[in-house]
């Protein structure tokens, strides 16, 4: 199996989860469609292209590893959205202006609870499932050296530390992938640990080695339906610990 290898490294990061109300956790990994969404980036897709968007995230595996767990963070927000420079355009990553259209929230102050990890580091490995069909792996890894746009990891405010692209392995799985895969390196007073804490599918083909003693299986809701822009696909992953990986590093793309 062919695996590409991602870290994603940054003073803030945001996983997503389902939000309540004013209140936007993270969790502890990132999900399907997180991923999507960074690859879709790099490519330079946009919402119109909702099939496409689906169609990546229906191949995607994941499997995710936390290098430096660092801790969560909660922002307090607030927005005045009655203020005249509000009212005015505003700039998206394409370089164009976009109003706002208006509505019962185009006024009056808005309170939000927003949840990051802060001095995190994780690696991530991912395929594409079947793997004939575009975007190929390859094509992948060189839009994530050269995105269309830049990236960010689940929020906007979000921007890597440095290059996401670890490299391209052979792998019998994605478990094993991360399992051959040592952490680049871990942030300043938070030491070497002696495991690290792992989130992979739950199925057949996802490790070619028997799971980690103690591992459980947990459901998740981590997919999102493009076209109609709501969360949706419950499925089930592992979650366990890994013991940390020898020395020697992964193979760098490019």
């Amino acid at each position: 199996m062919r695996v590409l290898l991602l870290r994603l490294d940054a003073p803030l990061m945001s996983f997503g989860g389902v939000c309540v109300d004013a209140r936007g956790p993270t969790t502890a990994h990132p999900g399907r469609s997180l991923i999507t969404g960074l690859l879709a980036n790099a490519l330079g897709l946009d919402h119109a292209d909702a099939e496409r968007l689906n169609r990546i995230q229906e191949r995607l595996r994941v499997a995710s590893r936390v290098d430096a767990p660092g801790q969560v963070v909660v922002d307090y927000q607030t927005a005045d959205l009655g203020q005249d420079f509000l009212k005015e355009d505003g700039w998206t990553t394409w370089d164009a202006p976009q109003g706002r259209k208006g509505g019962e929230a185009a006024e009056g102050t808005h309170i939000r609870l927003r949840s990051y990890h802060a001095s995190r580091i994780q690696t991530v490995a991912l395929t594409l499932e079947p793997a004939g069909e575009a975007p190929a792996l390859d094509q992948l890894a060189t839009a994530l050296d050269h995105p269309a746009r830049p990236l960010f990891i689940g929020r906007k405010p979000c921007l890597p530390a440095g290059r996401l692209l670890i490299g391209l392995v052979e792998s019998p799985s994605l478990l094993d992938a991360l399992r051959q895969t040592p952490p680049w390196r871990h942030r300043h007073g938070q030491g070497r640990q002696s495991a690290l804490d792992v989130w992979w599918p739950e199925a057949p083909a996802a490790s070619a080695a028997p799971a980690p003693e103690n591992s459980t299986v947990e459901a998740v809701v981590d997919e999102r339906d493009w076209r109609e822009q709501y969360v949706t696909g419950r499925r089930l992953i592992r979650h366990g610990r890994i013991d940390l990986p020898p020395a020697a590093g992964a193979t760098r793309h490019g």
